[in-house]
């Protein structure tokens, strides 16, 4: 399976190990199954493991085939929708991925993209990176977390209350852009009192990641 962590495992490989650990624990629970059989299905796995890599291996379209491929779910700081159902993943899975890469503001992200193995990777803004702003001495103005207010059309009262926030103050940027509120799939606030908004029918079409 070469030099893969258990997190960074294709499907098949994962179904693989899963498969080598039920044959020897029956093995060992049931002591009326033979050790032989036990010996010929750890092989029989193996072997079929090792096809499955020499053709991964030989034929990107088989590869392909048996794979995720690449999602951009985030593009010019706005979710597609249409591709986070595509890769069945609920918002607050993606806000999470992105808090753990130190990304409190979805305005900051340039694009977002969930790879094979399940991991985000993201490309920020030139201008919401930190390292650039260091080059030229530039300090990173604080804007502050940006907390989400709605989600799929629902307003998060909890989080208006604690920002001292009113669904009025939130929905009349919305009224000038002659939008609803079930218009809304994802908007956020930053500490500027900055709107982000991403509608239902927003869906950028950035070109496709193959590889």
């Amino acid at each position: 399976m070469g030099r893969r962590s258990v997190g960074e495992l294709p499907v098949f490989d994962f179904l693989i190990i899963i498969s080598l650990g039920a044959v020897v624990g029956a093995d060992i629970a049931d002591p009326d199954i033979g050790h032989i059989h036990t010996a010929i299905a750890i092989v029989a796995i193996a072997l079929l493991q090792k096809v499955y890599s020499f053709f991964l291996i030989r034929s990107r379209r088989f590869g392909k085939s048996v794979s995720f491929e690449p999602i951009v779910v985030i593009k010019d700081s706005a979710f597609i929708v249409q591709n986070l159902k595509k890769a069945r993943y609920p918002i607050d899975n993606i806000l999470q991925m992105l808090r753990e890469k130190n990304i409190f503001d979805i305005s900051e992200v340039d694009t977002a993209v969930i790879e094979a193995n399940g991991k985000l990777t993201v490309f920020k803004k030139a201008e919401k990176s930190a390292a650039t702003r260091e080059d030229v001495g530039v300090g990173r103005p604080d804007q502050g977390v940006a907390y989400p207010i709605i989600i799929e059309g629902r307003i998060e009262q909890q989080t208006l209350n604690k920002l001292n926030l009113t669904e009025i103050w939130v929905l009349q940027p919305l009224e000038r852009k002659k939008m609803r509120l079930s218009d809304v799939f994802f908007a956020s606030v930053n500490g500027k009192r900055e709107l982000n908004i991403t509608t239902k029918q927003q869906q950028p079409s950035p070109p496709p990641i193959l590889h």
